[in-house]
């Protein structure tokens, strides 16, 4: 079957490759002069199979409010007279309660769990490198209050079998020895062993290279101009006013997924919410990260790849801007010199990406009203993650078999 994969992040380049895996011919389309050269360009470099949640929580609206009036906020809300953000907010307003926070958190630690499978799947098929690493996440408390509410993540990873340890201050520096000049500053902390890192750039671009080998067809610096439907059918996408003919389309544009898919009557809840983040050389070990330390309280992600120390988080709804303002470099530097002081920051880059988020949480994976057109698209803060199982779950629907978990509730008719 021939199919097109619209995006060559690191969600439509898994795609691609695990679509060439089962057979079918494949071209990608994406706009850029390469692969990964947007929101998978420089992210956090967490792999987090087991913290992984929605950022719609109880609790959330009244914390967002406190933020507003603080200097480092991890969320920072611009409103603007913008009905698909008024929408998108609400719809995550709505989804901010006890049980939805279960149900979601739920899912997408299902789907998560089947992409760490997965992921260690592609690494021995194909022997890639991209700077991994196997030692966990700690997610690191500062007070006990924030330990205390960790109550309900123990619980949900425990429901689904996620390994998991509580630590105190002790345990936090056992596992993270660069922590030892913080430790006044740590109140405890929760490991999930299994998390992993990575670059997910060099990731996305040696998985691109072997998707090549296979047969894929890359077409780079390329924009799709619409969806081309015939009797209620897929024909293709239409390219420079040309059409490109294909049996089956995968749309895998991020937080641009809902402007290719408007005009055939889906309405695609995922807007942007902006990430920053630093990349930072690393010139002395004793005070380097090892792995990953999520910061709680600054909702910052601190990550050890090879000889660097990639600093990322905050959530920015402000709409599809990417400027860098300074003063989210300086909550990003607070963090990491608090912590891990062992970068060079004169020498630090500075970047932003748009992670494509669903109100849930959940990424929509699945088909669509229109035979032959499927999504993959809305993984928010969690494309890297999820993006191995994500390929798995849209290949074998697209191939007309039954996906290995139920995915049943990741279609984007769960917002019907």
């Amino acid at each position: 079957m021939k199919v097109i994969v619209l995006g060559a992040g690191v969600v439509g380049t898994t795609t691609a490759y695990q679509l060439a895996k089962a057979g079918h011919e494949v071209t990608v389309i994406d706009r850029q002069p390469g692969p990964a050269l947007e929101t998978s360009f420089a992210n956090a470099g967490q792999v987090s199979f087991g913290y992984c949640g929605p950022w719609a929580a109880p609790g959330i609206p009244l914390k967002a409010i406190k933020w507003m009036m603080e200097k480092h906020a991890p969320l920072i809300v611009k409103p603007k007279a913008d009905m698909a953000m008024l929408s998108w907010l609400a719809k995550m307003l709505a989804n901010c309660t006890e049980s939805r926070y279960a149900l979601n958190k739920g899912r997408m630690l299902r789907l998560s769990e089947y992409s760490r499978l997965s992921l260690a799947e592609v690494r021995a098929e194909t022997g890639i490198s991209y700077d991994a690493g196997m030692q966990g996440t700690v997610q690191l408390f500062r007070s006990q209050q924030q330990l205390d509410a960790s109550a309900k993540d123990v619980k949900a990873l425990a429901a689904d079998g996620v390994p998991f340890e509580v630590l105190d201050r002790e345990g936090c520096i056992r596992v993270e020895p660069a922590l030892a000049h913080a430790r006044d500053k740590i109140a405890g902390g929760l490991l999930t062993p299994k998390d992993e890192t990575g670059d997910c750039f060099k990731f996305t671009n040696a998985l691109a290279a072997k998707a090549v080998e296979m047969g894929v067809t890359f077409r780079y610096g390329v924009t799709a101009d619409h969806l081309a439907v015939e009797g209620g059918r897929i024909a293709g996408v239409v390219v420079a006013g040309k059409l490109v003919a294909a049996e089956s389309v995968v749309v895998a544009l991020g937080s641009y997924s809902p402007f290719m898919v408007k005009s055939l009557g889906i309405s695609l809840p995922v807007y942007p919410v902006k990430g920053y983040s630093l990349t930072i050389p690393i010139v002395d070990e004793s005070r380097a990260v090892s792995s990953t330390v999520l910061d709680e309280t600054y909702k910052i992600a601190i990550t050890r790849l090879g000889d660097r120390i990639r600093v990322g988080g905050m959530a920015e709804i402000s709409g599809f801007t990417k400027d860098l303002p300074e003063a989210r470099r300086k909550t990003l530097e607070l963090s990491v010199t608090d912590l891990f002081p062992g970068g060079d920051l004169s020498k630090a880059t500075f970047w932003s990406g748009l992670r494509p988020m669903t109100p849930d949480g959940t990424p929509i994976i699945g088909k669509t009203k229109i035979d032959g057109l499927y999504l993959n698209t809305g993984h928010g803060t969690l494309g890297w993650t999820m993006s191995t199982g994500s390929a798995r779950v849209i290949s074998d629907i697209v191939s007309g078999r039954k996906p290995e978990i139920d995915a049943a509730d990741l279609a984007v008719s769960r917002y019907a």
